[in-house]
């Protein structure tokens, strides 16, 4: 097996964080599916049910279906008091890395703005993500934002 250029993987990453930062962060949810695979898996799970290995989540999706459900529903059917989100994102750590797949862990700190608010704290956690190579590109295949606090404000509508 060839050796992989670390420093090329790792700026890929870093970009890849960017890119899904800044979609988020402008509101671009019809974006948002695009950068996993078809096959993928989203999760939002607080800490104390990561560290039990046990699957309860406040958010699961199985594959882009469902993720562009979720993108419907933002935009049509749920009604909630719209806000602002900003993603402080950390340099991801390489856990490991082969030529067709890369597993990271990214720190992550999500404020939430309100208009007529102070921003507030509104989540923070660490991504755990398994990263595919496509022909497009690096995609996730499984993104897991693990949360540390048990308790979130209000619900949490957005992706993560």
């Amino acid at each position: 097996m060839q050796s992989l250029d670390t420093t090329n993987v790792y700026l890929e990453v870093l970009a890849l964080h960017s890119e899904y930062s800044a979609c988020l962060d402008a509101g671009e949810f019809e974006r948002w599916p695009d950068f996993f695979i078809d096959q993928c898996d989203y999760r939002i799970q607080s800490r104390e049910n990561f560290d039990a290995k046990l699957p309860l989540s406040i958010m699961w999706l199985e594959g882009k279906g469902m993720m562009l459900d979720r993108v419907y529903g933002v935009r049509e059917t749920l009604y909630h008091d719209p806000y602002y989100q900003r993603h402080v994102v950390s340099t991801p750590r390489i856990v490991a890395a082969t030529d067709e797949e890369i597993h990271t862990e990214t720190n992550y700190i999500v404020i939430r703005t309100k208009r007529d608010t102070f921003s507030e704290l509104f989540n923070v956690g660490r991504y755990i993500d398994t990263i595919r190579r496509t022909p497009d590109g690096l995609k996730f295949k499984a993104r897991t934002c693990v949360f540390d606090s048990e308790w979130i404000r209000n619900s949490i509508i957005y992706p993560i």
